[in-house]
């Protein structure tokens, strides 16, 4: 009985496929576009940029995307690094110890495999 309805619903699901005329007008598409690796001088826009600056107290990260400058690393030659962000985006920055939130989900192991 099975294998009666899996041959019906079979043969129905052909006779549809085969019943959708295919247009007249169809064009081929176009080649896609060359690449080329030499033509490439600069960075796309969403990639991020950063900029290295080392004066004599701190190494300074600036990191900017299409230009805009969203944060900033400063790594003191005494003490921990930390971050001025931007978060906004209204050119204030903000100082952060880590770009960690400090939230922490709990975590559960399901199966070992």
């Amino acid at each position: 009985m099975r294998f009666l309805t899996l041959f019906l619903l079979s043969v129905f699901s052909f006779t549809a496929f085969a019943a959708e005329p295919v247009p007249d007008n169809l064009e081929p598409l176009p080649p896609p576009p060359v690449f080329d690796a030499g033509a490439d001088t600069g960075q796309p826009e969403d990639e991020p940029q950063v900029i290295i600056t080392k004066p004599r107290e701190a190494v300074i990260e600036e990191f900017r995307v299409g230009g805009k400058l969203y944060m900033i690393k400063v790594t003191p030659k005494i003490g921990p690094p930390y971050y001025l962000v931007d978060d906004l985006g209204d050119g204030k920055f903000v100082r952060q110890e880590s770009l960690d939130s400090g939230f922490r989900p709990p975590r559960w192991v399901i199966k070992r495999f």
